[in-house]
């Protein structure tokens, strides 16, 4: 139970030896940690005995007082308010028309009335307006129920202390410690990843909160999302980049021997997988990809030669599921390959990107690698299949993650805007600054929806299905994604102004943020040809299901 503290407590500690500071109502003792003060002592010596609250928010962001709140907190004053007890929410109810000529009533509803599913779910986080998806807040939705917010509990409550308080040293760093990575394996969330069933055949680990046979694709949605509140891209693509797109290829399609053999140490995160497709001279350009694989006499290996570019994850990664030309030009002679560096003749250079920061970007070169013809994925020269196919599951995760990228921006905005006050009044005092929050939460939502709809359709529609009928809409809400995420990186700067153009403080977030925009906005297929193919695929489909013009 934490002690109980009165202000003059606290003012008797006002020495160096002795240091207390007070942060909204919670008491601190800062003695041995004068020396690690990034701002020196100085500063923290002036306010020994006060409440800091107003020094402290004016110099640092949330995740600093989560970082350090568990070894410095020695206690609350004895002022401070008692929080409320959470109230449950009203029931659920409905409109039902009276026998009665034009009148209406609302009347409540049992939930045996209602698909379970339907009924509203508790109130979660801390009810900013659009700073969570709307269920998230006692809203209807016909997508989640019990079993998605438990797992939105969980994932949450390990981001916010395994995650959150480091996540600006880990970018300095360029590297998230491998133990996040380990413990994605552990917890369950990396085989919950794969864009299909949990493959509890390959790894004896499960997530804690969510039965195998319940995983669903909102399932997944929701890891990606809570994890990706941490506003780094270099995090997300850290534990889920290379992993989330070099691993469903091997699932769906590779050989079973092959598949038996790797799955196991990859789900339990102590191997490491990353999709290899992009060339220095091939991009959105897949079928013109020259990276070559050729046959040996025997027929028992290919020899592949080339270089890979812009890998994610690549700089550590076991295996590299791989694009090559093995036969003739254009999409028709594309095959693709698991590559394992234990087969030698692969080398991994790290580079230097503008953003994701920690994401390992890789320049991969292949020389004369020798690779088992049991390592094809798919069939030889009908590669373009496998990888297209996986594009639909790649954006997808694209699109989350600007989304909930998007929010962070907004929801730091919103929280910034109740604090800082400009010209005798708080930022969201001012009509100029509203607007700028209303236009960020309206391409929010609307692109949720859009995302939410896209989800349901990859559910309920089989795979070959999927890629025919939702290849142009995904592609065109990834477009729909990035842009909105930069719209709202933008507008979250102007709203922090200088505190967003360094890197830490109040602003780390939205700095973070606003250098991954074009790391999004580019791979998976940038956002020119995204629109394009959108257009082209709806109308191909179309026409064939008797479009009238």
């Amino acid at each position: 139970m934490s002690k109980s503290f009165s202000a003059a407590d606290v003012a008797s500690h006002n020495k160096p030896d002795s240091l207390w500071i007070i942060v909204d109502d919670d008491v601190y003792d800062l003695s041995k940690f004068q020396d690690d003060h990034p701002g020196g002592k100085k500063i923290l010596q002036r306010v020994a005995g006060k409440d800091a609250s107003k020094q402290f928010w004016k110099y640092h962001n949330e995740s600093i007082l989560k970082k350090y709140q568990g070894q410095l907190q020695v206690g609350s004053l004895d002022s401070k308010p008692k929080p409320a007890a959470a109230s449950a929410p009203p029931p659920a109810e409905r409109v039902k028309p009276q026998a009665e000529a034009g009148t209406l009533s609302v009347a409540p509803t049992s939930s045996s009335a209602l698909n379970d599913d339907a009924v509203p779910l508790d109130i979660f986080g801390d009810l900013v307006p659009y700073a969570d998806p709307n269920w998230y807040q006692s809203y209807h939705s016909p997508y989640v129920n019990q079993s998605h917010a438990d797992l939105r509990d969980e994932v949450r409550a390990w981001v916010d202390e395994k995650i959150q308080p480091y996540v600006s040293e880990w970018e300095e760093a360029r590297q998230v410690p491998p133990r996040i990575y380990k413990e994605m394996g552990e917890r369950g969330y990396l085989a919950g990843l794969m864009g299909t069933h949990y493959p509890v055949e390959y790894t004896k680990n499960s997530v804690k909160s969510v039965s195998p046979e319940k995983w669903d694709l909102f399932h997944e949605l929701t890891i990606t999302d809570e994890i990706s509140r941490a506003g780094s891209g270099g995090l997300v693509w850290n534990l889920i980049g290379g992993f989330g797109i070099g691993m469903p290829p091997v699932m769906k399609y590779a050989k079973p021997v092959v598949r038996d053999r790797i799955a196991p140490g990859i789900l339990q995160g102590d191997k490491r997988i990353c999709l290899a497709i992009t060339e220095p001279d091939a991009g959105s350009d897949v079928a013109n990809l020259t990276c070559e694989a050729k046959l040996t006499e025997d027929g028992k290996h290919y020899i592949v030669n080339g270089e890979k570019k812009w890998i994610t994850n690549g700089i550590w990664s076991d295996y590299f599921t791989t694009a090559v030309r093995t036969g003739k030009p254009g999409m028709n002679g594309i095959s693709v390959l698991l590559i394992e560096r234990s087969f030698g003749g692969v080398s991994t250079r790290k580079m230097d990107c503008q953003g994701v920061w920690s994401s390992g970007t890789t320049y991969v070169t292949f020389e004369d690698v020798k690779v088992p013809v049991e390592n094809l994925i798919g069939k030889e020269n009908q590669g373009f299949r496998v990888i297209m196919t996986n594009f639909n599951h790649e954006r997808i995760g694209i699109i989350i993650q600007c989304l909930r990228f998007a929010r962070v921006c907004y929801e730091e905005s919103m929280k910034y805007a109740h604090k800082r006050k400009t010209f005798g009044k708080r930022l969201i005092d001012h009509p100029v600054i509203r607007l700028k929050l209303a236009h960020m939460a309206r391409q929010i939502e609307a692109s949720w929806a859009w995302l939410e709809n896209m989800i349901f359709q990859c559910q309920k529609m089989g795979e070959m299905e999927a890629m025919l009928k939702l290849g142009g809409a995904i592609a065109g809400l990834k477009a729909q994604s990035t842009t909105t995420f930069e719209f709202c990186a933008r507008e979250a700067s102007q709203i922090f102004g200088g505190l967003s153009y360094s890197r830490g403080g109040q602003g780390a977030k939205v700095e973070r943020l606003y250098r991954d925009v074009r790391a999004y906005a580019i791979p998976g297929g940038s956002e020119e040809i995204m629109l394009d193919l959108s257009i082209r695929q709806a109308l191909k489909v179309h026409q064939t299901l008797g479009m009238k013009l």
